[in-house]
C-alpha cells in the first residue's frame, strides 16, 4: 500500500511538473512600459504608447515570439519622475514583467534606473540624455541619440554656415540641463563661442525675458534651444514675437510635426538634428533605413489618421530590439536576454543602425542624425 501510494505521488508530481512546464512555455511574455502619455511630455509619450500597442498586436497576430504572445502592461507617469519610479516598482514586484521599455523623459528614466539595476531586468529607455548610458549600466539601454550627439550635429551645421558666436537657451529639466552640459563640453571643437547662456522651466508659458536678454547680447549669430515638449514651442513663438532674425536651432527633443503646429509661423527656418523617420519620404531609395521608416510611417498613419513622430519611432526600435534579443536568447531568461541585447549588431531601426557593445548601450553614431529645416510649414531634409 505504501509503495503504491508513493508511486501515485510520484506520478502526480510528474504530471504537475509537466503541466507547469507547458504552462510556463505558453505563458505570455510580459513587457512593461512606463510612459508620459499625459503632462508636458505627452506629445512624446502618446505616440510611444500607440506604437507599442500597434506592434505588439501585430507581433501577436503573426504568432508571437518564441511561440508565446506578448502581454503589454503599461502605466502613465503624467511626466512626473516620482510616479515613474512607483510604476517601475509595480512592474517589477507585482506584474513580474520580463522586460521594461520606457522612461519617456530623462527624469523618469533616471528615477527607474536604480530599480531595474537592483532587480536585474533588461530596460530600454526612450530618453535622450547621455547620462542614461554613461557611465554604462549593466541592465540599461536606450534608443534615442544622445544630447551630446545632437549638440555636435548642430555645431557642425553652424560651422558650415560660418556661425561662430551663439546663445544657448535650455530648459531646467533633466534633458535640457544634460544637453546644456554636453553642448558646453563640445562647443570648442567647432570653433564656436558661447556668448549668452539662459534657461527656462519646461512648464513656463513665456520665455520673453530670456530671449530679450539674448537679443540684446552683442554678436549673437544663432540661438540653440535645448529642451522638449511645449516649452520649446513656447520659446519658438516668443522668438517670433520679438522679431529675432538670427537663425534658431532646436535639439531632437522636438523632432515631430507637432512642434511646428504648436510653434506656428515662428518655426519657419528652424533647423534641428533628426532621425530619418521625420523625413522618411525624402530619403533616397538606396538608403537602408528607407523601407523601415516608410513602413512605420504608413502603418501609423493608416491606424491613427495622424502624423507619426520620431518618439513613436524610438518605441518601435525598443520593442523590436527586445523581441530580437528574446529570439536570440531563446527564452525570457533575463540575463540571457540582456546579453543578447548587448550583442546587437547591424539592426536597422527608425532611429538608425544599432551596433551595441559592452561599452556602448545605445549603438548609434552621428550618421544616424539628419539635419532638417522647417520650410513652408513642413520639415525638409537638408543633409
Amino acid at each position: 500500500m505504501i509503495r503504491r501510494s508513493f508511486c501515485k505521488t510520484l506520478a502526480a508530481t510528474a504530471i504537475l511538473a509537466t503541466s507547469f512546464g507547458v504552462s510556463a512555455q505558453n505563458a505570455p511574455i510580459k513587457i512593461g512600459a512606463v510612459l508620459s502619455v499625459t503632462g508636458p511630455a505627452s506629445y512624446l509619450g502618446d505616440p510611444e504608447l500607440k506604437t507599442l500597442q500597434t506592434y505588439v498586436e501585430k507581433i501577436n497576430a503573426e504568432g508571437g515570439v518564441i511561440g508565446r504572445k506578448i502581454e503589454l502592461i503599461h502605466y502613465d507617469d503624467g511626466t512626473e519622475a516620482g510616479k515613474a519610479n512607483s510604476f517601475a516598482k509595480r512592474l517589477i514586484e507585482s506584474d513580474k514583467v520580463d522586460f521594461i521599455i520606457g522612461g519617456t523623459t530623462t527624469g523618469a528614466t533616471m528615477a527607474m534606473v536604480p530599480l531595474v539595476e537592483k532587480a536585474e531586468i533588461p530596460f530600454i529607455s526612450l530618453a535622450g540624455a547621455v547620462v542614461v548610458i554613461e557611465p554604462v549600466k549593466k541592465w540599461v539601454f536606450k534608443t534615442p541619440h544622445t544630447d551630446r550627439m545632437a549638440a555636435e550635429k548642430v555645431f557642425a551645421d553652424m560651422k558650415k554656415r560660418g556661425i561662430t558666436k551663439i546663445a544657448l537657451l535650455s530648459d531646467t529639466g533633466g534633458f535640457g540641463q544634460s544637453g546644456r552640459k554636453e553642448a558646453k563640453g563640445v562647443i570648442d571643437k567647432y570653433g564656436i563661442t558661447l556668448v549668452a547662456d539662459e534657461t527656462y522651466g519646461p512648464a513656463d508659458t513665456d520665455v520673453t525675458t530670456q530671449l530679450t536678454k539674448i537679443k540684446g547680447t552683442p554678436g549673437v549669430q544663432a540661438i540653440f534651444v535645448f529642451g522638449f515638449g511645449q516649452g520649446s514651442a513656447v520659446a519658438t513663438k516668443n522668438y517670433g514675437q520679438l522679431g529675432i532674425t538670427v537663425p534658431m536651432y532646436q535639439s531632437h527633443g522636438v523632432a515631430s510635426n507637432e512642434y511646428i503646429t504648436l510653434s506656428g509661423k515662428a518655426a519657419e527656418g528652424v533647423r534641428m538634428p533628426t532621425p530619418a523617420l521625420l523625413v522618411a519620404n525624402s530619403l533616397p531609395d538606396n538608403d537602408p533605413q528607407k523601407p523601415v521608416v516608410v513602413g512605420y510611417d504608413k502603418t501609423y498613419r493608416d491606424k491613427y489618421k495622424a502624423d507619426p513622430s520620431t518618439f513613436g519611432g524610438y518605441a518601435y526600435d525598443a520593442l523590436y530590439l527586445a523581441v530580437n534579443a528574446i529570439k536570440k536568447a531563446g527564452s525570457t531568461d533575463k540575463a540571457k536576454v540582456r546579453d543578447a541585447l548587448e550583442q546587437t549588431a547591424g539592426f536597422i531601426g527608425t532611429t538608425g543602425k544599432f551596433n551595441m557593445t559592452a561599452k556602448d548601450h545605445m549603438g548609434l553614431d552621428l550618421s544616424a542624425f539628419r539635419i532638417a529645416e522647417v520650410r513652408n510649414g513642413a520639415w525638409k531634409l537638408l543633409d
